[in-house]
């Protein structure tokens, strides 16, 4: 391994704002609102406030998939969060997530308005109000919810861990690249070994847990996450790479993909209020 500077933490860590890294200049060690900025509200019951990194995907997918199943009730405005510029601290934000991260969701069809935030929390919100794509017998569905968790656990290493360290710190270091590469291989194995025998996560039907865990895995072993699919090779799991093409194959994610998207290559929706807004973009 190559030498790398050490680095001795001091007694109490303070806050150098000024660290290096893509989002160095909104990161901070405290919570609550920056600034004052009231969010939009639209005409549909269904308001989402996020930005199409994998996380904010998942729930744009989610929706798309089941207004496709012809749930008109699933209709939503998605407004654009632009977490580079530091949106998420706005105060309208912070009152719908304390948490300050995308996505975040406000559903009017109750009274008073109810507040869903963390990614996995609205896919079973959404999920329990639409009585869909969660399996009904009880082992697949608790099948549907290992794999669910597991997402939530895991994907920090691939983000957070693996992510930042290769894509976004300001220098590379050897020991995190390979401490989270080691991690995120042997988490691609672990979902490959599952795929050897299962359609999907929960069994054979498609479910939250497809739609939760392909924005992040699926996209790695596809090629557009960290542009780092040769640096993990990920062509040698092929269960993977199998479930991964076939979920993007489906019109929904297709669509739910490119909502709030505001960076990047390829087809573009910074905000969405009605399916006629993706008229000619995917064609």
């Amino acid at each position: 391994m190559s030498t790398e500077t050490s680095y001795t933490p001091p007694k109490v860590w303070q806050w150098e704002s000024e660290n290096g890294g893509k989002f160095a200049s909104t990161n901070r060690p405290t919570a609550g609102a920056t600034h004052e900025k009231v969010l939009p509200v639209g005409e549909r019951s269904l308001q989402l406030h996020s930005l199409a990194t994998p996380n904010g995907q998942k729930v744009t997918i989610m929706l798309e998939e089941l207004l496709a199943m012809g749930i008109d009730a699933a209709e939503y405005d998605a407004y654009l969060i632009n977490i580079g510029e530091g949106d998420q601290f706005g105060s309208g934000f912070v009152e719908i997530n304390p948490n300050s991260k995308i996505p975040a969701l406000m559903d009017h069809s109750t009274t008073p308005p109810t507040r869903v935030f963390e990614s996995g929390s609205i896919l079973q919100y959404l999920a329990e109000k639409f009585d869909a794509l969660v399996p009904s017998d009880f082992k697949a569905k608790t099948e549907c919810r290992n794999w669910l968790f597991w997402q939530m656990g895991s994907a920090p290493y691939l983000g957070g861990g693996f992510g930042h360290f290769y894509a976004y710190a300001p220098s590379k270091m050897q020991y995190p690249i390979d401490r989270f590469s080691m991690e995120v291989k042997r988490e691609l194995d672990v979902l490959d070994q599952h795929l050897a025998n299962n359609e999907f996560f929960a069994g054979e039907e498609y479910s939250i847990a497809d739609i939760a865990i392909w924005p992040w895995y699926g996209n790695l072993v596809l090629g557009n996450l960290y542009d780092a699919a040769e640096f993990l090779d990920v062509a040698s799991y092929k269960n993977v790479m199998r479930w991964a093409k076939q979920i993007e194959a489906r019109p929904a994610v297709q669509r739910g993909r490119i909502v709030n998207k505001g960076f990047g290559d390829g087809a573009k929706l910074l905000e969405r209020h009605d399916a006629s807004d993706f008229d000619g973009l995917l064609d």
